[in-house]
C-alpha cells in the first residue's frame, strides 16, 4: 500500500492550503455568480420592462384615444380632439422608443406591423373625423364600424408583445432562481468541506502537537504546578523560567570572569606594588623635603628657582602615580551607608562647578525624583563620577554639554537597581580602544596614569554593580553605572 510520510509541518500547511483554496475558489465563484446575477437583473431592468412598460403605455393610450373618439363623436366638442391628438401623441413617443430597444428579427417584424396597422387605423379615423365635422354622420358611423376592427386588432398585438416580455421577465427571474440554488448548493459544498478540513487539522493538532507538548510540559514543571488548562502558556512558562535560569547563570559567570580577570590584573600589580612601593616613596620624600630646604635656604637665580619649581612639580606628579598605583593594587573598602545615589551626584556635580566652568562645560541632570536609598558608600562611589566627568570635560577640548540621567532599572527581572547615565557630546571613543578603557594603565592621555578608570571599575564592582560604555566615534560617549539597590550588608 502507498505511503506517503509529510512532516508534521508540510501537514498542517497542506491542510492550510487546501483551505485557502477553497476559500478562494469559493470567493471567485460568489462574485463570478454576483456578476452573472447581476447582468441577468441588468437585463430585465434596462430592457425587458423598459419594453414591457412601454407596450403597456402603448396599449392605454390606444385606448384613450378610442375614448375621446366616442366622446366627439356624442357631442361634438372639440376639447375631446385635443385630448386625442396627446395620446396619439404619446402612442407614437411610446412605439419609438419600443422601436430603438428591440433587437430580435421577430420582435421588429412585430413592432412593424404594430406600426403599419396603426397608421391605416389613423388615417381611417381622421377620414371618420372629418365626416362628422361635415356633419355626413351616417356614412362616419358605417366606416366607423369597420375601424373598430382594426383598433382590437392593434391593441392584441400590443398585449401580444406585452405578454412575451413579461415571460421574458419571469424567465429570466427563474433563471436567477436557479443561479442563487446553484451558488446555495457551492456555498454548502464548501461548507461541508472546510468543516471536514478543519477536522482534520483539530485532529493533526491534538496528536502531533498537543501530545508532545504536554509531555515537554510534565517534564519542565519544576515547581510541580501540575497541567495547566492553556498549555501554550504553561510550556510558555517553564521555557521561559529555563531562560530566565540561563540568563541569570549567563550573567553571573560573565560577571565572574570579569571579576577573575581583574583579580588577575590586581594580584599581578599588588605584587609589584609591594616590593616597589616603599622603595619609591621613601626617596621621593627625601628628595621632596630636600629640595624644600633648598629652595628656602640657597640663593637662587630666577632659573635656577624656575628649575627647582618644575623637578618639585614632578615630584609631585611621581608621587601621584604611585599612590594610584597603590590604590589599584588595594581593592576598595567600602563603607557604606544607607543613601540615595542622587545626593552623591549632586555632591559630585557641586564640587567640580569650578572645573566645569573652566572647560566650559554645560552640564545638566535628568531626573523625575531622587533615586530610592540604597547602601553606598559614597566617597568611592563620587570619585568614580567625578573621574568620568574629568575625563568627559577633557574629551570636550572646546567646550560641550554633559548630561546625567537618573533611572530605575534591574539588573534581573528579581533584583531592582538604579541606573546613572553620564553621557557627553565629544569626539567619543574609537571602536578598536573602547575594550581596552577599564583596563590598568592604558590611556590615551600625556600625563594620564591610565588608573582612573579601573578604579572606578573596582569600585563599581566591589557595590555589585556594573559599569560600561557606549561610544560612537563623533557622536559622544555613555557611561552607564548601575547599583543594585540593598537595604542590607548581605552579599549577593
Amino acid at each position: 500500500m502507498f505511503s506517503l510520510h509529510l512532516s508534521l509541518k508540510t501537514r498542517v500547511y497542506l491542510v492550510n492550503a487546501i483551505l485557502l483554496c477553497i476559500t478562494l475558489v469559493g470567493a471567485v465563484l460568489m462574485v463570478w455568480y454576483t456578476y452573472k446575477i447581476e447582468k441577468v437583473f441588468k437585463n430585465i431592468i434596462s430592457r425587458n420592462v423598459m419594453i414591457f412598460e412601454s407596450a403597456e403605455a402603448m396599449g392605454t393610450a390606444l385606448v384613450n384615444q378610442k375614448g375621446y373618439v366616442s366622446y366627439f363623436f356624442q357631442d361634438g366638442n372639440q376639447e375631446w380632439l385635443v385630448e386625442l391628438a396627446r395620446y396619439r401623441t404619446v402612442f407614437e413617443n411610446k412605439l419609438e422608443e419600443v422601436k430603438n430597444h428591440v433587437e430580435e428579427p421577430w420582435e421588429k417584424k412585430a413592432v412593424g406591423q404594430i406600426e403599419n396597422d396603426y397608421r391605416l387605423y389613423i388615417a381611417a379615423r381622421d377620414e371618420i373625423i372629418e365626416l362628422y365635422k361635415k356633419g355626413d354622420k351616417q356614412k362616419g358611423f358605417n366606416l366607423h364600424q369597420s375601424v373598430r376592427q382594426s383598433f382590437f386588432k392593434i391593441l392584441d398585438l400590443c398585449e401580444q408583445f406585452k405578454g412575451f416580455h413579461k415571460e421574458k421577465i419571469e424567465t429570466a427571474i427563474e433563471t436567477s432562481a436557479k443561479e442563487a440554488n446553484r451558488l446555495r448548493i457551492i456555498v454548502l459544498m464548501a461548507i461541508v468541506s472546510v468543516t471536514l478540513l478543519s477536522l482534520l487539522v483539530n485532529f493533526i493538532f491534538a496528536r502531533h502537537i498537543m501530545g508532545p507538548i504536554r509531555k515537554l510540559i510534565s517534564q519542565v514543571d519544576e515547581d510541580g504546578t501540575g497541567r495547566s488548562i492553556n498549555e501554550v502558556d504553561a510550556l510558555q512558562r517553564g521555557v521561559m523560567g529555563l531562560i530566565e535560569n540561563a540568563e541569570e547563570t549567563h550573567q553571573k559567570l560573565k560577571q565572574s570572569q570579569e571579576s577573575l580577570l581583574q583579580s588577575e590584573k590586581m594580584a599581578l600589580i599588588g605584587k609589584l606594588a609591594a616590593g616597589t612601593a616603599h622603595s619609591i616613596r621613601n626617596p621621593l620624600t627625601s628628595v621632596k623635603m630636600r629640595l624644600f630646604s633648598l629652595n628656602r635656604s640657597a640663593a637662587l637665580s630666577n632659573n635656577q628657582r624656575e628649575d627647582l619649581n618644575v623637578i618639585s612639580g614632578e615630584i609631585v606628579q611621581i608621587n601621584k602615580i604611585v599612590e594610584n598605583f597603590l590604590e589599584f593594587a588595594r581593592p576598595p573598602k567600602l563603607v557604606t551607608k544607607l543613601m540615595s545615589p542622587s545626593a552623591v551626584v549632586d555632591s559630585a556635580v557641586y564640587l567640580l562647578e569650578q572645573r566645569l566652568r573652566s572647560y566650559h562645560v554645560n552640564l545638566k541632570i535628568k531626573r523625575s525624583g531622587n533615586l530610592p536609598e540604597t547602601l553606598i558608600d559614597p566617597e568611592q562611589l563620587k570619585e568614580v563620577l567625578v573621574n568620568i566627568i574629568i575625563n568627559a570635560c577633557e574629551a570636550m577640548e572646546n567646550g560641550g554639554a554633559i548630561i546625567i540621567r537618573e533611572e530605575a532599572g534591574e539588573i534581573d527581572p528579581q533584583r531592582k537597581a538604579d541606573v546613572i547615565r553620564i553621557s557627553d557630546n565629544g569626539e567619543g571613543i574609537p571602536e578598536e580602544i573602547k575594550k581596552n578603557i577599564f583596563d590598568p594603565f592604558f590611556t590615551t592621555k600625556e600625563e594620564g596614569t591610565g588608573l582612573g578608570l579601573s578604579i572606578a571599575f573596582n569600585i563599581i564592582h566591589e557595590h555589585g554593580g556594573t559599569i560600561e560604555v557606549q561610544s560612537k566615534q563623533g557622536k559622544g560617549t555613555d557611561f552607564i553605572i548601575t547599583l543594585p539597590r540593598k537595604v542590607n550588608n548581605e552579599k549577593e
